[in-house]
């Protein structure tokens, strides 16, 4: 079983990216698709619970951008003797910006959604709990490059 973190800003593909390589065999979890009421990280806690303790691999397809909101999701899935990876996916807040304007309807962002978040985004470390982490970059043609994460680079590449 897997427990898959997205990291990153808005409008930088992560739920693209899930219907690409992940819709077939793990669970999605996102607050997006959570109502808008109140208490959307006890949901999304009971959400995770609910599917490790069914045995099923889960995607969690938020922004993440702490370290706490990670490693929250971290503590609570290694009862379950899971593989956690962490997607992080590098993005200038102009590119995220773009991209967010060709949307439409509840999947377009305010922009100071996007700079807040900004402004919170710390880049992942092994040191949080991970087993795995990888870089995702949106190339030529949006296809998305993936490529083995190395400590020491601070800007994706």
């Amino acid at each position: 079983m897997e427990v898959i973190i997205f990291i990153g800003l808005q409008a930088t593909g992560k739920s693209t990216f899930y219907r690409q390589n992940f819709a077939t065999t793990h669970e999605l979890i996102s607050k997006d698709l959570m109502s808008k009421r109140s208490g959307k990280e006890s949901r999304q806690a009971q959400a995770i619970e609910t599917a490790l303790e069914a045995g099923r691999s889960i995607v969690i397809d938020n922004t993440n951008p702490r370290e706490i909101d990670r490693t929250n999701i971290i503590n609570q899935s290694r009862k379950y003797q899971v593989k956690i990876i962490g997607y992080y996916f590098a993005s200038k807040v102009s590119e995220s910006l773009e991209r967010n304007s060709t949307r439409t309807g509840k999947a377009l962002v305010p922009n100071v959604g996007i700079f807040a978040t900004a402004k919170l985004l710390v880049q992942p470390e092994y040191t949080e709990g991970f087993d795995e982490l990888f870089y995702v970059q949106i190339g030529a043609e949006d296809k998305f490059i993936i490529t083995p994460w190395r400590e020491e680079s601070t800007d994706g590449t």
